[in-house]
């Protein structure tokens, strides 16, 4: 399909100037998702009713000068845990089977006032806890370069969405990783906001103090203008980014051990070519990363176990066990154990934020591992294990120092760049993200 590898923004400017119809898009998106032989382990289901109304709605507005913004008739899938009203919301998990909404998610709700086209909801680890996508209860999503390996969890139906062609772009969620390793593993920009940012009303919970929503698409320039879109409000003015003279921290604690053989040689090209733009870097160590995310599991398991501890218990045998497993484990933390590591954790994020107030963006690998095959993730439990606490610890130090994060491709298929900001400065980051692609030679 000719529209399904163009950039979400570049199909807003052809409605604009009047060569593209929001009807004809969304209807060749639909007809795309129906048709490819994927779609059904990226889509849990479509929303073809609803997407014709709000195409035809959109039409409308173009023909009478009435465009609400430069996404307006542009259509977009959603993670299967923001809710939707009159269609199903299960997040994944056979829990939630049958569970219809009334209403929209606060975000879904605002990005349909911009004039954002819901095409449907799509496929997720389940519950959102894990950094794989792997889902034998629902559907494991494909990944654009093999589709026997995961996409990357727990967004991961929504980066295969984008990747392979059948929605221009699409709304995830990031706890610990959940946008920006699907983005990664599938040569993706994604976008995760700070904590707070955007409104988490209609959204399946992980762990609300650390959930966020986000973004994942093919520039930041997308990314930019769906922030908008979820938000309400006016993009970040990218014109003008530029990387000269920008000092960048290159993150070495933790962020660069154990990396596998092509994200290493991927972060150093991708370093090597920051540094050609005339970025400054410098490297940076910070010690308590070792200790943060040693507890920070317990963080996470004891606050998801609290909210999921009623449904698990009367009817976790429906689960993907190994993801019962790990709401389980919070099971066993103390409430003294747990308000000792939040107390810590306040400690090293202000000490994070001193040590770096004088950088632009740290900088590190997005993940330290390539997409692992799916059918050795259900033989081999000890796999399994490693390989979802590596794919998701360096997302995980974002979440964890509430910061914002942006992961952009490298060139190395599967391998990501990240870029880290303090809270709230997602503007900053989006800018620097517009310079550092430029940069990178990958749009």
């Amino acid at each position: 399909m000719e529209w399904g590898k163009r950039t979400a923004a570049d199909l807003g400017r052809d409605m604009q100037s009047g060569r593209l119809n929001p009807v004809d898009l969304t209807e060749a998106f639909l007809d795309a998702a129906a048709s490819h032989e994927l779609a059904p382990r990226i889509f849990a289901r479509l929303t073809p009713e609803r997407a014709r109304d709000e195409a035809l709605a959109a039409a409308t507005r173009a023909k009478d000068g009435r465009r609400r913004g430069p996404l307006d008739g542009v259509p977009i899938s959603w993670k299967d845990l923001f809710d939707t009203a009159g269609t199903a919301t299960e997040a994944g998990s056979a829990l939630l089977a049958g569970r219809v909404p009334d209403t929209d998610a606060a975000v879904l709700a605002n990005a349909t006032a911009g004039g954002l086209i819901c095409l449907g909801k799509t496929h997720m680890s389940e519950l959102a806890f894990s950094g794989l996508g792997l889902n034998p209860v629902t559907a494991t999503a494909p990944n654009i370069h093999d589709p026997q390996a995961v996409a990357g969890g727990s967004s991961s139906g929504a980066a295969a969405s984008v990747a392979f062609g059948l929605a221009p772009a699409a709304i995830g969620s990031d706890t610990g990783g959940s946008v920006r390793v699907p983005a990664a593993w599938n040569d993706l920009v994604g976008l995760k906001t700070t904590h707070g940012r955007l409104p988490n009303a209609g959204t399946v919970p992980l762990c609300e103090s650390l959930d966020t929503i986000g973004p994942i698409a093919r520039s930041t320039e997308d990314c930019a203008l769906l922030l908008a879109a979820l938000e309400g409000r006016r993009a970040v003015d990218l014109s003008g980014s530029d990387l000269a003279g920008a000092r960048i921290a290159v993150l070495d604690t933790v962020a660069t051990e154990d990396l596998r053989e092509e994200p290493a040689q991927a972060f150093q090209s991708a370093l090597d070519r920051l540094a050609m733009t005339g970025a400054q870097l410098a490297r940076l160590a910070f010690d308590p990363l070792h200790e943060m995310l040693a507890f920070s599991g317990m963080l996470l398991t004891a606050e998801a176990y609290a909210i999921w501890r009623d449904p698990i218990t009367e009817a976790g045998s429906r689960m993907f066990p190994p993801i019962r497993q790990r709401f389980e484990a919070g099971r066993d933390v103390g409430a003294a154990d747990y308000i000792a590591y939040l107390r810590r954790l306040g400690q090293i994020r202000a000490e994070w934020l001193a040590l770096t107030a004088g950088f632009d963006a740290v900088v590190l690998p997005t993940a330290a591992i390539l997409p692992p095959d799916a059918a050795r993730l259900m033989q081999d439990d000890a796999y399994y294990a490693t390989e979802n606490l590596l794919a998701l610890r360096n997302t995980r130090i974002a979440n964890m120092l509430g910061l914002c994060a942006l992961t952009l491709p490298t060139g190395t298929p599967s391998c990501g760049l990240m870029l880290m900001c303090p809270p709230l400065q997602e503007e900053r980051l989006l800018r620097l993200g517009t310079a550092a692609e430029r940069a990178l030679g990958v749009v």
